[in-house]
């Protein structure tokens, strides 16, 4: 009986750090996104939908899934920048015992004006 009880402490550990992992991959996914985005927004021509596909691009490619589906990109042009937001929640893979992770993270860049 303490075997049992031992190995599935033992997996539930371990779960929880490959979930720790999983999630650490995803908010630097989302970090990269928000990124191009905002990059993808700067030039002169662009607007914040052309700043939101890009971001919406990166996710896909690199976020699939039902990781991918809990996190919502907003951009705005305000000011001579183009900002990407992003707010994110990262379910845990154990309810109850692996909690959820919710986080929100902001990129930006300065717009190009015409000479």
């Amino acid at each position: 009986m303490q075997f049992v009880a031992a190995t599935a402490l033992t997996l539930l550990v371990f779960v929880a750090l490959a979930n720790l992992v999983v999630d650490l991959y995803a908010r630097g996914v989302v970090r990269a996104a928000i990124d191009e985005g905002a990059r993808a927004g700067a030039p002169v021509d662009s607007t914040a939908a052309d700043c939101e596909q890009r971001a919406h691009d990166v996710l896909d490619n690199l976020l699939g899934g039902r990781v991918g589906r809990d996190v919502r990109v907003e951009c705005h042009d305000e000011q001579g920048r183009m900002t990407a937001g992003a707010v994110v929640v990262l379910r845990g893979w154990i309810p109850g015992v692996v909690p959820d992770w919710a986080f929100g993270l902001v990129g930006s860049s300065t717009k190009e004006r015409d000479p």
